[in-house]
């Protein structure tokens, strides 16, 4: 399980990661709990939860004490009261009790005064009571047309550590009344108006146009967000946004954009030099600041640096693209350091029994990106000059049929590598001299026994981290039982079995993709347990997905996906594309199971259970006969 993408997800109490994009709030719920949600369909296939008989003893698992709780109206609680005959309440409101003494409930957050739930359980003449005490976010700013005014200075815009070109455009922004009168001040003499983007007429091209001098009436939700763009050339020292309605006045300081590095400024990636030789080493490009993964680099590739933003460091990868990574992934070179131009040279195809190389003669390493089609891999060289005269084929290979190179502009070029199969697997890599792109052979598949002679690598997930249900349960601990019954399973359909981990003992999640390679691995599956972000109804979100990243593993993932909820027999919440560290491997196909919800009692309880982590096995062995089956020559 993982916490990451879902819009202000929030760590749940010791859980990392949540997946799940399906449902959402909105609005101000009534209280959901078992006893007025519908059941899901998949209920009555989960084992029974046993009746546990214990001293009544409330324990929250989630919220933990203080937390921060990253939604604006209801959320979840769950933990446990110690005992299956108990009954409670949570403000007030009655919440089912499972036969093992958990509990969970999505209800409106306590008032901000109060900032805390109180829990109420009874058995018999028993009682039980707690105050979980929460964070609330901030409000946010009620910017009223009347009244004093009031202004959102969270929102100004920019902020941080921002270098920037002189020519280049600086979004300047503050969220006021659309009824005040907004102006950047560069300097004591001037005033630029601003533009509130809720004046602007939004409109569909099939709409009637507006009568001149017709002014439409405002809605709630209008923006009132005054914006203006300003070249980073004038904001060399700081200057300010006044805000101004009738006698009210506010202004807002607006720090300095600092001078771009000087050109050429050069970068190496990858700070660490010592792992500059390890294939498995990746630095992450990404289109905007802390945005999503796009580029997996080669530690020492050498690039010029343009710019920053806050912990990002924004770098040219030719004349018409630039990206961001990590300041802490590149080390600045001295001033006036030059690499030689790359210039990619004549190219060789080499052939072997597992895989093909395409080699690629250059100076220096370059930023690159590999993109899958039919029956094919396009390879793009950043920053590099294409001079290629010369394709060397070793014979007639049975994967790689041709390959194709064609500039794209004077800093651009692309390979296009066109196979006999679907993609299987790749790596891109630096070896002496030479860009290498190695292109994996399908294996070779007996329909009757399609596991047979494969090695699959099996990743329990967590720990560090991991999720944990209403009564403890941990989910390192059922990953890793799951894990083991696969192992099993998979010897017993003959497959060779590599574990990430076989232990309690943490393993670094960088760590466990690497061991899936370097074993040479067909397959990487990774076993995790699902949770969900602040404000999402875990009665309505809850079910099996299956995450990919790379195209070749896509199939995999259906396959998966099917028979797990076949097999466990909960609803069905797709495959997804993710960018997760377990699913970008490309050698070989790379998947994540999110087979069941350790938040919710039921599937806890049955996460315990024997029998159920063995059906999770079985859903990924079968899923895994499916796909490779699917490998194998048409009879």
């Amino acid at each position: 399980m993982k916490l990451r993408r879902i819009a202000a997800a929030t760590l749940l109490a010791a859980a990392a990661c949540t997946h799940t994009r399906t449902g959402a709030a909105g609005g101000a719920p009534t209280p959901s709990n078992p006893s007025s949600a519908q059941p899901s369909p998949a209920a009555v296939n989960l084992p029974p939860i046993p009746l546990v008989k214990g001293a009544l003893q409330i324990r929250v698992v989630y919220p933990s004490p203080n937390q921060l709780i990253q939604a604006r109206d209801s959320n979840f609680i769950f933990g446990s009261v110690g005992n299956g005959h108990a009954k409670l309440t949570i403000d007030g409101a009655p919440v089912q009790v499972y036969p093992n003494g958990s509990f969970i409930a999505f209800l409106p957050l306590p008032a901000r005064e109060h900032s805390s739930y109180d829990l109420m359980a009874t058995l018999g003449s028993d009682t039980a009571r707690a105050t979980q005490t929460i964070r609330l976010l901030p409000p946010i700013p009620l910017l009223a047309d009347t009244g004093v005014l009031v202004v959102d200075s969270s929102s100004v815009a920019p902020f941080g550590r921002i270098a920037l070109g002189d020519s280049e455009t600086v979004r300047v922004a503050v969220r006021a009344p659309a009824n005040a009168t907004v102006a950047w001040r560069p300097d004591s003499l001037t005033m630029v108006p601003m533009v509130n983007g809720a004046a602007l007429p939004l409109r569909s091209a099939f709409d009637a146009p507006v009568p001149p001098g017709v002014i439409t009436p405002r809605t709630a939700g209008d923006s009132v967000q005054w914006s203006l763009g300003v070249p980073a050339g004038r904001m060399r020292a700081p200057t300010s946004i006044v805000v101004a309605r009738g006698a009210d006045t506010v202004r807002l300081a607006v720090p300095a954009i600092a001078p771009a590095p000087p050109v050429p400024t050069w970068g190496i990636l990858g700070a660490d030099t010592s792992s500059v030789g390890d294939t498995d080493r990746v630095i992450i490009g990404r289109p905007v600041p802390n945005g999503t993964y796009k580029w997996l680099l080669m530690a020492g590739t050498a690039v010029p640096v343009t710019g920053y933003d806050g912990d990002f460091v924004r770098v040219r990868l030719d004349d018409a693209l630039q990206i961001w990574v990590l300041a802490s992934d590149i080390a600045l070179m001295p001033n006036g350091w030059d690499p030689v131009a790359r210039v990619a040279g004549n190219a060789q195809l080499r052939a072997s029994a597992e895989w093909v190389d395409l080699e690629i003669p250059l100076s220096s390493r370059p930023p690159f990106l590999v993109e899958e089609g039919d029956h094919e891999l396009q390879l793009t060289l950043y920053g590099v000059t294409g001079n290629t005269d010369i394709i060397t084929y070793t014979g007639d290979d049975s994967l790689v049929r041709v390959v194709r190179w064609e500039p794209v502009g004077s800093e651009r070029v692309r390979y296009t590598l066109r196979l006999a199969t679907q993609p299987f697997g790749y790596l891109a890599f630096w070896d002496n001299g030479r860009f290498v792109l190695r292109v994996r052979r399908p294996p070779r598949i007996n329909p009757d026994r399609p596991l047979a002679g494969l090695t699959i690598a099996v990743d329990p997930g967590h720990p560090p981290i991991g999720a944990t249900g209403p009564t403890g349960l941990y989910e390192p601990v059922p990953t890793l039982a799951v894990g083991e019954k696969l192992r099993e399973v998979l010897a017993a359909r003959g497959a060779t079995v590599i574990m990430t981990r076989t232990t309690a003992a943490p393993v670094a999640l960088g760590a466990r993709p690497i061991m899936a390679r370097r074993a040479d691995a067909q397959a990487l599956v990774s076993i995790h347990l699902n949770a969900l972000p602040d404000g999402v109804d875990p009665f309505v979100s809850h079910g099996t997905g299956t995450y990919f990243f790379h195209p070749q593993s896509e199939p995999m993932a259906r396959a998966l996906e099917t028979s797990l909820v076949r097999h466990l027999g909960l609803p069905e919440l797709g495959i997804h594309y993710d960018n997760l560290a377990l699913a970008r491997p490309t050698w070989m196909p790379a998947v994540l199971c999110e087979g069941a919800f350790i938040m919710m009692p039921e599937q806890e309880a049955a996460l315990r259970t024997p029998q159920f982590q063995l059906a999770y096995a079985r859903g990924i062995a079968d899923g895994l006969e499916t796909y490779f089956r699917s490998l194998a020559p048409r009879r």
